[in-house]
């Protein structure tokens, strides 16, 4: 794979990085201490079981409405499972949507070198919602003969609990809100079904799954990874609420974005002026 960059791809990525980075750094500022955090949020979040193995036998319903094993998604590739609720109202559709962004770079190609595997844990959630949302993300991933690549599952309490307490995703639904607090982030799973890497938020930089892919593939397991986590349930300094703070996270990120890029065009500049005084003195010199 060619990761050469021009300078107009380099200022793209930079600008895309300092905004993850600004995101994570700004969700990292909003959380309060875990005394002040309501219930829900106590109780949600990612525990590495790097090495763990998900239990066979699992059973799910597809987006067609057949019944599955989740067996029948490993066999002799590495599968990328990512936890959602189909009707999340925050920041479900933003992990997959970050994830098809990624993949998207990569030149691998679902089907053929790895399995995306959707499961919600909402196990009130039907197929057709599960139908509605995997060909969203297949017509955004848009690459011909991938579709078979692309799985979305819905399922029962227990499988949901066994599957989730496999990987360490923790989630909590709030009665009150109607929606459930959770962590965002995807897992690389083995073909062999073994935990071998975990990406945190909503934005996985391309190297990074690559390598997790690459690693997966070959029945590696990685190395535990700085949790930056983004919560779907969000604390509001400003409100004392949880509902709004993802915007103003990504205002926040904003202003960073754009104070940074500033700084990185300006520096730029000088670079440029003192390489041509430079050439200007050895000129006159010769």
């Amino acid at each position: 794979m060619d990761f050469s960059l021009g300078h107009r791809s380099i200022s793209r990525f930079l600008a895309a990085s300092l905004l993850v980075s600004a995101l994570a750094s700004a969700a990292t500022a909003q959380q309060p201490p875990i005394a002040n955090m309501p219930g829900p949020l106590r109780e949600v979040g990612f525990e590495q079981k790097l090495g763990a193995t998900v239990p066979s036998g699992l059973s799910f319903v597809d987006s067609e409405g057949r019944a599955v094993l989740l067996d029948d998604y490993f066999d002799d590739k590495p599968v990328v499972l990512a936890l959602v609720y189909y009707e999340c109202p925050m920041l479900c559709s933003m992990v997959l949507n970050g994830l098809v962004s990624s993949l998207d770079i990569l030149t691998f190609d679902a089907s053929k070198d790895f399995e995306v595997v959707v499961v919600s844990f909402d196990p009130d959630e039907t197929p057709e919602l599960a139908r509605v949302k995997r060909q969203e993300i297949v017509d955004r991933y848009d690459r011909p003969g991938t579709e078979a690549g692309f799985h979305f599952l819905t399922g029962n309490p227990p499988e949901i609990a066994t599957l989730t307490k496999a990987v360490g995703f923790s989630y909590k639904y709030d009665e009150d809100k109607d929606q459930f607090a959770h962590a965002a982030g995807i897992t690389i799973l083995t073909p062999g079904r073994t935990v071998s890497r975990y990406l945190f938020g909503i934005e996985y930089a391309p190297k990074d799954l690559r390598l997790a892919l690459v690693e997966s593939a070959e029945g590696s397991v990685g190395g535990m990874v700085d949790q930056l986590l983004l919560y779907c349930y969000a604390y509001d300094p400003a409100t004392g609420s949880y509902g709004a703070a993802t915007m103003n996270i990504l205002r926040i990120a904003g202003l960073f974005t754009v104070g940074s890029i500033l700084g990185f065009i300006l520096l730029s500049r000088r670079r440029d002026r003192r390489r041509e005084r430079a050439h200007k003195e050895d000129f006159a010199q010769s």
